[in-house]
């Protein structure tokens, strides 16, 4: 039999197949129920959280890191001989950032003298207390200093403010182009 004549007789048992009404049916109510399904899937929520929800409660854990470091840096520099009262307002270029454990799989076919190579990353996940799973955080990396500007009543004084700049720099790691410091009215 050659591969033509194997192919009519194939076209010709699914052509009957679709000729036949009941048969017909069946096929055109799967594709509708598969449609359905896939319109219902983009509608349910699947009870996993998004980056998009989680955004507000990254906010507030950065505003609260910034309060934090201007709280200490203000406390620094009033301490400063020179710099008198001081106000410093501390801007971060992102927000806090977690590491998740992953799993690479990688996998290569030979296939008539060519090499393919597929690779996969999963996440790992835990179960929680209620039962949910969720990724496994390896760190979490803080937030990135913007910039510090530090507004003091000293803030005209060379020394006094290569003195603040220096404790800026020292304390947050940061480089002097990052710090700007004025003298308050």
């Amino acid at each position: 039999m050659t591969a033509d004549k194997k192919a009519d007789k194939k076209s010709t048992s699914a052509g009957r197949l679709l000729e036949n009404g009941k048969y017909r049916k069946i096929v055109i109510f799967a594709g509708f129920a598969g449609i359905l399904l896939i319109f219902l899937s983009s509608l349910i929520p699947s009870g996993k959280s998004t980056g998009a929800s989680e955004s507000p409660s990254y906010s507030a854990a950065a505003q609260e890191y910034e309060t934090r470091l201007e709280s200490s840096l203000t406390g620094i520099i009033t301490q400063i001989e020179g710099a008198g009262s001081a106000k410093v307002m501390v801007t971060l270029e992102q927000t806090e950032e977690s590491i998740y454990a992953t799993e690479d799989k990688k996998s290569g076919q030979t296939a008539s003298g060519q090499s393919e190579e597929s690779s996969e990353k999963t996440y790992l996940l835990v179960k929680n207390d209620d039962g949910s799973e969720s990724a496994l955080a390896v760190t979490q990396v803080q937030p990135v200093i913007k910039g510090v500007v530090v507004v003091c009543d000293g803030g005209d004084d060379p020394a006094v403010k290569q003195n603040i700049v220096n404790a800026v720099t020292t304390a947050l790691h940061v480089t002097s182009v990052r710090v700007c410091v004025l003298k308050a009215k």
